[in-house]
């Protein structure tokens, strides 16, 4: 029997202005011909395909462009489409933590059935697929900033992982009844998103950090209001995420005291992860003073662009000079978990059968 395969990576993605969408959104397709004999292996551990569930819907839906695009119009293809699909999928981000893992993962599945099935469709059209997986995937499937869709190289993030544990609210349910129950989400839908999405728009355009900034971090505030001001209340934030706003909001008082501009800005997701974003020539005394506070198992820094020269990391903690240190506690090695420093990249990547999760055999070649 004969197998097709193609791999694609794609990029875990950071929303700085929050988009609560809910559940009261219909689906654009819904799911035909689900084959019970597809199967996924997500980080090496096999995981059940649910009929009519996300991932069977994106599925289906490829399986279905697949034949009405290439199949129906050039009857000699091979017949792909009725085949089932094995699918190996592999996180080197924490999954269900609020790093946007399930928005990567999707936009994976998308973009390697794509080049599996040689589809001539659009980014847009395989976009509106990845959505019926993860909301925010689509945004995985642009490089650099996505609305507008542009780079700004220059930008780097610092991502603090406090927590690698499966949040207690997913991010779907929480947005559900976020939905149902806040009064303030609607003001902001209304009042707020519209303005700052035209106002970070030009920033990014402009390249203007300082705005940049401000609209990031108040954006990343008014949404864990929202998620509070939900009943029950969601509290996605922790003791050390709270420290960390802390630690950014100190650094950056100091740099508008001495006449200069915001530095970095802090955002989180639906969990208590933070990410730090800031102009390349701040990173690294952005990591020696988050060391300072939140000291990292000796060795676990990977320095992949060579700040530290090889050293570990915690011997380079300091703050900057004026800093009020009394602004958070000193947490003990493993409050932050890890720290991942990234900058603004592409979006999804084919990669070679070098690269391939699945054998010759059309299974895994790692299983957990």
């Amino acid at each position: 029997m004969s197998i097709f395969q193609a791999t694609a990576s794609a990029p875990v993605n950071i929303a700085c202005i929050k988009c609560i969408l809910g559940q009261a959104r219909h689906k654009l397709i819904l799911p035909t011909n689900s084959s019970l004999s597809d199967r996924l292996w997500l980080n090496g551990k096999e995981e059940e395909i649910n009929e009519g569930g996300r991932m069977a819907t994106c599925i289906a839906e490829m399986k279905r462009l697949r034949k009405q695009e290439v199949e129906d119009k050039k009857p000699n293809e091979p017949k792909l489409s009725a085949l089932s699909v094995h699918i190996a999928s592999f996180n080197n981000f924490p999954t269900a933590a609020g790093l946007a893992s399930s928005a990567s993962g999707f936009a994976a599945l998308v973009s390697s059935l794509a080049q599996l099935y040689a589809l001539p469709v659009s980014p847009s059209t395989l976009s509106l697929i990845s959505r019926q997986g993860s909301g925010s995937a689509c945004r995985s499937l642009f490089g650099g900033f996505v609305a507008p869709q542009s780079h700004w190289p220059d930008i780097h993030a610092l991502i603090c992982v406090v927590s690698d544990d499966k949040k207690g609210t997913s991010s779907t349910s929480g947005m559900q009844r976020t939905v149902e129950t806040s009064a303030l989400l609607q003001h902001r839908i209304k009042n707020v998103v519209p303005q700052r999405m035209s106002d970070i728009s030009k920033a990014i355009l402009d390249r203007d950090f300082d705005t940049f900034a401000r609209i990031t971090m108040a954006d990343s505030n008014q949404f864990h209001a929202v998620a509070l001001d939900t009943e029950p209340p969601i509290f996605y934030m922790n003791d050390v995420s709270r420290a960390i706003i802390a630690l950014i909001v100190e650094y950056n008082r100091i740099s508008l005291a001495n006449g200069g501009k915001r530095k970095a800005a802090y955002t989180y997701d639906a969990g208590p992860n933070a990410v730090i974003y800031t102009p390349s020539e701040n990173v690294k005394e952005i990591i020696q003073l988050i060391v300072t506070y939140f000291p990292q198992k000796e060795g676990s820094f990977k320095d992949v662009f060579g700040l530290f020269a090889g050293s570990d990391v915690n011997g380079a903690a300091k703050v900057v000079d004026g800093f009020n240190e009394a602004v958070a506690k000193r947490f003990e090695v493993g409050a932050v978990k890890g720290l991942i420093h990234t900058r603004v990249g592409d979006g999804p990547r084919a990669l070679g059968n070098n690269e391939a999760l699945l054998g010759a055999d059309g299974f895994p070649k790692t299983l957990a």
